[in-house]
């Protein structure tokens, strides 16, 4: 496993946000705080000068993604923000809440996150009329 040469090389640890490097010394270490796509290379992290594994890049993921459409053989396009679209689609369905969507999203106002919403013909909150309900 990668990250496990990593710890052995001494670059095992990710940059943690908010202080919870202080709070949680060890949990940079921890393989549950490690990046689900990370960087194929060690690299120096600009703002401490530590040397670690960062995240990959977008277009690192692009590039895949759309090779894979491509490939799948589908006739419409899709992309990584095909599946953001998707993940927050998916979200409005299972009646999660807007605010909580536009966090895991990460807009920084909910009426961007509301432009997810004209995909469920239910209107801007969500709200089904009890004469629809089944």
């Amino acid at each position: 496993m990668q990250h496990e040469q990593d710890l052995r090389q001494g670059h095992g640890a990710v940059y943690l946000p908010y202080a919870l490097d202080r709070k949680y010394p060890n949990a940079a270490r921890e393989w549950a705080w490690q990046y689900v796509f990370q960087a194929r290379k060690i690299s120096v992290d600009p703002r401490t000068g530590i040397v670690r594994r960062h995240h990959a890049s977008e277009d690192g993921l692009q590039q895949p993604v759309k090779r894979a459409v491509k490939v799948s053989g589908l006739t419409k396009n899709a992309s990584c923000h095909t599946l953001r679209h998707s993940f927050a689609t998916h979200l409005l369905e299972a009646n999660y809440d807007l605010r909580t969507i536009q966090e895991l999203l990460g807009h920084k106002d909910v009426s961007t996150t509301m432009l997810y919403t004209h995909v469920l013909n239910r209107g801007g909150r969500g709200v089904l009329s009890p004469l629809d309900a089944t």
